[in-house]
């Protein structure tokens, strides 16, 4: 009984001396955390996909998460979180986020990629700080505080972190979103990843180009450097690639008038030049090639005509009249399979766009006219599932700079994303009606 009571004064003592932890103290531990996630090097083409996964199931741990870890590819680890819902008939909220991240040029940047150099304005420095390690710590972080203030969600909250999104995320989202573990979650919503903003208002996409990767082969006769032929393959090439210069800056020309957004129109970039024959101090000056090749990034949205571009590219860009021919290294239907543009639905229809425009504006944010995601994500595979999927990542006043030299993201807007996804979280987990969205019936 004597040690008994010595035990419980000992305890009142330690509880009346503690000091309580201050809101900067709380905050710093935030940004340590989001440090340290950052310092895993997860580019390609040796992510350590591993290390980061250990790092994700010890916070969902800390946070009483329920977790798994899929691999549809061994080696590439999936990390499924869940947190329950009160009402399990009603479908799913997927938060979903990538673990990966693109290269770096450690010598084109003010503060190594990896380090998570804060600096005196507090510019959180790493590769993935906005592409999209942020997003993935952001819900764990926004969970935490509606876990602590006591808030049970209605519908079960599902958090999936995937590899390989940088190089197609075909090992990744497309195997999950396609599996039978992922019909099993009944998800009704997918919040992926979108970009920043140089503006005040945050940006949130409801679709997104689909990459065609276009490659135009010219073949001709070799022959003397100093002759002047017809059909030679060096010319057929150019060519070629003169009509998709003047296409892509017609294209161009409606951004730059705003007329249509990046998102909107079709984009075309020359990714690589092959031709010519190969000598040990360079190239032979003084024969002309039989083959050349150009290789080309094109992005399509799904509001734009793809039969009148495929047959542009035949008649036009790769005629056979001049010996030319084209392969798609990749080549992504615009068209579900039902024939309907690949979208998600902004408008009466679909609740969940106006459920993350409320929450956006009560945490005291700003949304933006809806987008299409100009460049390609994971979205697009749970969209294929006929599912409504939003990009959204809060971060305004911020230069877009994902897959930049010196990507950051400040500190303080690291920290009001947070209390956006709790807002949104909250507001999407409450939602008791079952959804209609005119992709899918949740029911």
């Amino acid at each position: 009984m004597e040690l008994l009571l010595l035990r419980l004064c000992l305890l009142s003592l330690l509880l009346l001396s503690s000091k309580p932890i201050s809101a900067e103290e709380q905050q710093d531990s935030v940004i340590s955390m989001f440090q340290k996630y950052l310092q895993i090097n997860t580019a390609h083409p040796k992510p350590l996909y591993q290390e980061a996964a250990d790092f994700i199931l010890t916070e969902a741990n800390s946070l009483s998460l329920q977790s798994q870890t899929l691999e549809f590819v061994p080696g590439k680890p999936l990390v499924l979180l869940k947190w329950p819902g009160s009402d399990p008939s009603l479908p799913s909220i997927l938060l979903n986020s990538h673990t990966d991240v693109v290269p770096a040029e450690h010598d084109k940047w003010a503060h190594h990629p990896f380090a998570a150099h804060v600096d005196p304005n507090g510019k959180i420095y790493a590769r993935g700080s906005q592409d999209m390690k942020c997003v993935g710590l952001q819900y764990l972080e926004a969970i935490r505080r509606l876990k602590t203030s006591g808030f049970v969600p209605t519908r079960s909250v599902y958090l999936s972190f995937v590899p390989d999104e940088e190089i197609g995320g075909h090992d990744g989202a497309e195997k999950f979103a396609e599996s039978e573990i992922f019909k099993s979650l009944n998800v009704g919503i997918v919040l992926d990843e979108g970009l920043a903003s140089p503006s005040e208002n945050y940006r949130a996409f409801y679709a997104e180009r689909c990459p065609w990767w276009l490659i135009i082969k010219a073949t001709g006769a070799p022959g003397h450097g100093a002759k002047l032929y017809d059909n030679t393959a060096m010319e057929n090439i150019l060519k070629s690639i003169e009509s998709v210069r003047r296409f892509r800056a017609a294209q161009f020309d409606l951004v730059k008038a705003g007329l249509k957004a990046e998102g909107e129109v079709v984009s075309v970039n020359m990714a690589f030049l092959k031709a010519g024959t190969p000598s040990p101090t360079g190239f032979v000056m003084n024969l002309q090639p039989s083959e050349a090749e150009a290789g080309f990034d094109i992005r399509v949205p799904p509001t734009a005509d793809q039969e009148s571009l495929e047959k542009r590219i035949a008649e036009e860009w790769a005629p056979t009249s001049r010996n030319m021919t084209f392969r798609f290294k990749q080549k992504v239907s615009v068209l579900d399979k039902s024939g309907r543009p690949v979208l998600t639905a902004t408008d009466s229809s679909n609740p969940w766009w106006a459920l993350l425009e409320e929450a956006v504006k009560k945490a005291n944010g700003k949304l933006g006219k809806p987008e299409i995601f100009p460049a390609s994500t994971d979205a697009r595979y749970f969209r294929l599932q006929g599912l409504p999927a939003i990009g959204f990542s809060p971060m305004a006043n911020t230069p877009i700079l994902l897959h930049d030299h010196n990507e950051f993201l400040n500190k303080d807007e690291y920290l009001k994303g947070i209390k956006i996804y709790e807002f949104i979280i909250k507001s999407y987990s409450s939602y008791a009606e079952h959804v209609t969205t005119g992709m899918r019936d949740e029911l």
